[in-house]
Protein backbone atom coordinates (compact mmCIF):
# COMPACT_ATOMS: atom_id res chain seq x y z
CA UNK A 1 0.00 0.00 0.00
CA UNK A 2 2.65 2.69 0.60
CA UNK A 3 4.25 1.98 -3.20
CA UNK A 4 1.21 2.48 -4.27
CA UNK A 5 0.18 5.71 -2.24
CA UNK A 6 3.86 7.21 -3.01
CA UNK A 7 3.06 6.30 -6.54
CA UNK A 8 -0.02 8.29 -6.14
CA UNK A 9 1.65 11.08 -4.93
CA UNK A 10 4.45 11.07 -7.34
CA UNK A 11 1.47 11.41 -9.90
CA UNK A 12 -0.32 14.27 -8.41
CA UNK A 13 2.58 16.54 -7.79
CA UNK A 14 2.92 16.27 -11.26
CA UNK A 15 -0.82 16.69 -12.46
CA UNK A 16 -1.69 19.74 -10.13
CA UNK A 17 -0.05 22.28 -7.99
CA UNK A 18 0.34 21.04 -4.58
CA UNK A 19 1.20 23.56 -2.09
CA UNK A 20 0.66 22.06 1.35
CA UNK A 21 0.34 18.95 2.38
CA UNK A 22 -3.15 19.40 3.65
CA UNK A 23 -3.96 19.93 -0.10
CA UNK A 24 -2.02 16.83 -1.06
CA UNK A 25 -3.74 14.62 1.93
CA UNK A 26 -7.39 16.20 0.49
CA UNK A 27 -6.11 15.07 -2.63
CA UNK A 28 -5.13 11.61 -1.93
CA UNK A 29 -8.40 10.87 0.16
CA UNK A 30 -10.03 11.74 -3.08
CA UNK A 31 -7.99 9.43 -4.85
CA UNK A 32 -9.16 6.61 -2.01
CA UNK A 33 -5.99 6.77 0.33
CA UNK A 34 -7.00 7.62 3.94
CA UNK A 35 -3.67 9.00 5.71
CA UNK A 36 -2.50 11.12 8.21
CA UNK A 37 -0.23 14.44 8.19
CA UNK A 38 2.32 12.08 9.65
CA UNK A 39 2.15 9.77 6.82
CA UNK A 40 2.64 11.95 4.06
CA UNK A 41 5.43 13.86 5.73
CA UNK A 42 7.20 10.49 5.95
CA UNK A 43 5.91 9.63 2.31
CA UNK A 44 7.25 13.48 1.23
CA UNK A 45 10.99 12.65 2.99
CA UNK A 46 11.34 8.99 1.43
CA UNK A 47 10.18 10.38 -1.84
CA UNK A 48 13.15 13.65 -1.91
CA UNK A 49 10.11 15.80 -2.51
CA UNK A 50 11.21 19.62 -2.62
CA UNK A 51 9.29 22.72 -2.60
CA UNK A 52 9.87 25.06 -5.88
CA UNK A 53 8.49 28.12 -6.44
CA UNK A 54 5.82 28.97 -8.74
CA UNK A 55 5.57 32.72 -8.18
CA UNK A 56 6.51 35.83 -5.86
CA UNK A 57 4.89 34.07 -3.18
CA UNK A 58 3.94 30.64 -3.39
CA UNK A 59 5.68 26.91 -3.82
CA UNK A 60 4.51 24.17 -4.75
CA UNK A 61 5.92 19.89 -4.19
CA UNK A 62 8.11 18.73 -7.02
CA UNK A 63 10.29 15.61 -7.16
CA UNK A 64 13.95 16.14 -5.72
CA UNK A 65 15.56 13.72 -7.80
CA UNK A 66 18.24 15.30 -9.65
CA UNK A 67 20.00 13.47 -13.25
CA UNK A 68 23.25 13.12 -11.51
CA UNK A 69 21.99 12.03 -8.06
CA UNK A 70 23.72 8.76 -7.12
CA UNK A 71 20.68 5.63 -7.54
CA UNK A 72 19.82 4.71 -4.34
CA UNK A 73 19.37 0.70 -3.24
CA UNK A 74 15.61 2.25 -2.60
CA UNK A 75 14.97 1.50 -6.35
CA UNK A 76 16.33 -1.73 -6.08
CA UNK A 77 13.89 -2.37 -2.92
CA UNK A 78 10.57 -0.79 -4.35
CA UNK A 79 11.39 -3.30 -7.54
CA UNK A 80 12.03 -6.63 -4.90
CA UNK A 81 8.85 -5.51 -2.85
CA UNK A 82 6.63 -5.22 -5.73
CA UNK A 83 7.33 -7.86 -8.54
CA UNK A 84 5.17 -11.32 -8.25
CA UNK A 85 6.69 -12.53 -11.49
CA UNK A 86 8.39 -11.77 -14.87
CA UNK A 87 8.66 -13.25 -18.33
CA UNK A 88 10.11 -12.68 -21.75
CA UNK A 89 9.25 -13.35 -25.33
CA UNK A 90 11.92 -12.07 -28.31
CA UNK A 91 12.82 -8.22 -27.00
CA UNK A 92 10.18 -7.92 -24.24
CA UNK A 93 9.67 -8.60 -20.57
CA UNK A 94 6.57 -8.55 -18.68
CA UNK A 95 6.58 -7.88 -14.97
CA UNK A 96 3.33 -8.96 -12.66
CA UNK A 97 3.23 -6.74 -9.77
CA UNK A 98 1.42 -6.15 -6.75
CA UNK A 99 -2.03 -4.40 -7.11
CA UNK A 100 -1.21 -1.09 -7.55
CA UNK A 101 2.43 -0.96 -7.96
CA UNK A 102 3.36 -1.22 -11.60
CA UNK A 103 4.09 2.37 -12.03
CA UNK A 104 6.25 2.36 -8.79
CA UNK A 105 8.04 -0.89 -10.41
CA UNK A 106 8.90 0.59 -13.79
CA UNK A 107 9.62 4.00 -11.94
CA UNK A 108 11.97 1.83 -10.48
CA UNK A 109 13.79 0.44 -13.14
CA UNK A 110 13.35 3.68 -15.44
CA UNK A 111 15.87 5.47 -12.42
CA UNK A 112 17.94 1.90 -12.31
CA UNK A 113 19.14 2.96 -16.45
CA UNK A 114 19.57 -0.81 -16.86
CA UNK A 115 22.07 -0.89 -19.95
CA UNK A 116 20.08 -2.41 -22.90
CA UNK A 117 16.83 -0.66 -21.74
CA UNK A 118 14.61 1.35 -24.45
CA UNK A 119 11.91 2.11 -22.10
CA UNK A 120 9.07 0.86 -20.11
CA UNK A 121 5.29 0.96 -19.80
CA UNK A 122 3.15 0.63 -16.92
CA UNK A 123 -0.49 -0.28 -15.95
CA UNK A 124 -1.68 -0.90 -12.42
CA UNK A 125 -0.01 -4.72 -11.58
CA UNK A 126 1.83 -5.14 -15.22
CA UNK A 127 4.91 -3.44 -16.11
CA UNK A 128 5.95 -4.31 -20.16
CA UNK A 129 9.90 -3.70 -20.47
CA UNK A 130 11.53 -2.98 -24.22
CA UNK A 131 15.19 -4.60 -24.17
CA UNK A 132 17.06 -3.27 -27.36
CA UNK A 133 17.46 -6.43 -28.76
CA UNK A 134 16.35 -9.99 -27.39
CA UNK A 135 20.70 -11.40 -27.21
CA UNK A 136 20.54 -8.72 -24.40
CA UNK A 137 17.23 -10.03 -22.49
CA UNK A 138 19.01 -12.60 -20.43
CA UNK A 139 21.56 -9.75 -19.07
CA UNK A 140 18.34 -8.09 -17.51
CA UNK A 141 16.94 -11.23 -16.03
CA UNK A 142 19.62 -12.00 -14.66
CA UNK A 143 20.09 -8.22 -12.63
CA UNK A 144 16.29 -9.26 -11.96
CA UNK A 145 17.37 -12.46 -10.10
CA UNK A 146 20.23 -10.43 -8.56
CA UNK A 147 17.88 -8.00 -6.83
CA UNK A 148 15.16 -10.68 -5.96
CA UNK A 149 18.38 -12.54 -4.30
CA UNK A 150 18.82 -10.27 -2.03
CA UNK A 151 15.22 -10.17 -0.73
CA UNK A 152 15.44 -10.78 2.98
Amino acid sequence: MRYSRQNKILELIKTHVVETQDQLQDLLEEAGYKVTQATISRDIKELQLVKVSIDKDRYKYTSGKFDKQPISERFVKIFRETIISYASAQNLIVVKTLSGCGNAAAEAIDCLGLDHVVGSVAGDNTLLIIVDHEDNVKEILDGFENMIALRV
